[in-house]
């Protein structure tokens, strides 16, 4: 059920990760990242500014913010984004593509946020700083010219977990309009029939998924009780922002996802969700090569838009 276009992307991320020794160390595949990210990454649209920067102080030290601005200037909608990379891995400039179309699609600002990375900074490091950048945007509106009652979250993969997390942490502290999670991890369960069918599916395995969650969570049990690392675990999911959720049919993590949405529609939360038929963990990466990634990607933004 894998969608066609799909298969020149497969082989091209095959290609540019085929120098990377098996076995390598996290350090290492970050590294790796960001060479492969750039040189599959796609033009910047001209009418959106990447260069501003900042440094957010929080209680896991500070952490670096990329602004990605509309040019037309003006008070601009704001997306606050965590990229995807496993809670190891991966950058503002490896999501590069996705956050500068939002931006430029929407004609609004999108504050993509450098997180602390596992294993050398576990669980809470990315959370607390990302719950930081979320009250730092409201607090300093003006000063980048965003609107303080028109702020989203989101993010894909571990990005979408941290997402989710904020959103609940900040319920009631924050306002945010919405949040945008993509192919979410939502809790931990392998068990999962999506766990078992997609075990061996493109980009995402479940090959040492444990390992890697305990890198991010050393302390496992907070894998299966702690909201602020399985959002799906909260007590309720009652009072928070609507919700675009995109699964990926060939994707271990769909089912988390699926379950996610179930529990915030039965919350009363307004939800839009997207099944990603033929689609695998990561697809927004093939928006060079599939149009249904980059029609996906058109559906979130205008998703982000109508709020």
């Amino acid at each position: 059920m894998l969608n066609p276009e799909l298969k020149p992307f497969l082989d091209r991320w095959g290609a540019e990760w085929a120098a990377l020794k098996p076995g390598a160390k996290p350090a290492d595949r970050r590294a790796h990242f960001e060479v492969v990210a750039a040189n599959m990454r796609l033009p910047t649209p001209d009418e959106v500014d990447t260069e501003q920067e900042h440094w957010v102080g929080s209680p896991s030290g500070q952490v670096r913010v990329r602004i990605f601005r509309h040019a037309s200037g003006g008070r601009q909608d704001a997306l606050i984004y965590m990229h995807g990379g496993a809670w190891m891995q991966g950058s503002p400039e490896t999501h590069w593509d996705i956050t500068a179309r939002i931006a430029a699609w929407n004609r609004q600002t999108v504050i993509s946020v450098d997180y602390a990375l596992a294993p050398e900074h576990p669980f809470p490091a990315a959370f607390n700083q990302v719950v930081a950048v979320a009250h730092w945007a409201h607090d300093n509106a003006e000063t980048l010219g965003i609107d303080p009652a028109r702020i989203a979250i989101g993010g894909d993969s571990a990005g979408g977990n941290l997402a989710a997390a904020a959103a609940i942490e900040l319920r009631g502290a924050v306002p945010l309009i919405g949040q945008l999670l993509i192919y979410p991890a939502c809790d931990f369960d392998m068990a999962r029939p999506s766990m078992i069918e997609n075990a061996e599916a493109p980009l995402l395995q479940t090959r040492g998924m444990d390992q890697v969650n305990a890198m991010y969570s050393p302390d496992t049990t907070l894998l299966s009780s702690d909201p602020r690392v399985a959002p799906l675990v909260a007590e309720s999911h009652a009072g928070l922002p609507p919700a675009y959720i995109a699964v990926a049919e060939n994707d271990p993590l769909r089912d988390s996802g699926l379950a996610y949405a179930a529990a915030l529609e039965a919350a009363g939360v307004p939800l839009m969700l997207d099944h990603g038929e033929g689609m695998i963990h990561g697809y927004l990466r093939a928006m060079e090569y599939c149009a249904e990634s980059m029609a996906s990607l058109r559906r979130m933004s205008g998703w982000l838009a109508a709020l």
